[in-house]
């Protein structure tokens, strides 16, 4: 792979691409493109019961891009990670140009779970979450799908399926319809910083009046 910058890995977005590295000391970098595609339909966020009980109840507080950096380092701070140096200095860099954003969880002064992503038209490409706290990375998700509604996003993209983001309402769909779908998001005009911050207890009635 070329040197890669920020530019081009917006560009690897437009076009349905992400990059990835083998682990966090593998300084190779390689682009992905999946046969199927995982996806979080919008409307179809899947707010169980118990987390709903548990968002309303929780002493946790929910930010936007208030740590950006810090979700990153949550995300990378397992046994096995692709995310590496140059990948943190990329979507740092993306961040800068408000290409890329996170969702906070935090107990008090202390980030105990997030999301982050790329953003491109209406479309927002997840990249990864952690958590520190029951439920935290959930909370987080159900913050950004509250968000991506509220501005306008028509695309979630959540790259693999897995277990977890299926109990949530995740699917898979064929590399061809991602495209038809993403050529349709890229013209959307979305903005994410556009909605005002919300509390956990806001997304969730605003989830249980629409679901």
């Amino acid at each position: 792979m070329s040197e890669l910058t920020p530019e081009l890995l917006l560009h690897g977005y437009s076009i349905g691409i992400f990059p990835m590295a083998e682990h966090r000391d593998d300084p190779e970098i390689f682009w992905v493109d999946p046969r199927r595609r995982g996806v979080m339909p919008l409307q179809g966020f899947h707010l169980s019961r118990s987390l709903a009980k548990a968002m309303r109840r929780s002493p946790f507080r929910a930010s936007v891009d208030e740590d950006f950096a810090g979700v990153v380092e949550g995300c990378a701070d397992r046994a096995d990670t692709w995310i590496n140096a140059e990948i943190f200095s990329l979507y740092n860099a993306l961040h800068q140009r408000h290409h890329a954003h996170s969702v906070e969880i935090w107990e008090d002064q202390t980030l105990v779970g997030g999301v982050y992503g790329v953003t491109l038209g209406g479309a927002f490409f997840g990249e990864s979450m952690f958590s520190r706290r029951t439920n935290a990375s959930k909370m987080a998700l159900a913050v950004l799908v509250d968000r991506l509604r509220r501005a306008g996003f028509v695309l979630f993209d959540a790259q693999f399926l897995t277990d977890h983001l299926a109990s949530l309402g995740a699917q898979e769909i064929t590399r061809a319809e991602y495209h038809t779908r993403l050529d349709h998001a890229k013209e959307i005009t979305a903005r994410f910083a556009a909605p005002p911050e919300a509390t956990l207890y806001e997304v969730v009635q605003r989830m249980t009046q629409t679901s």
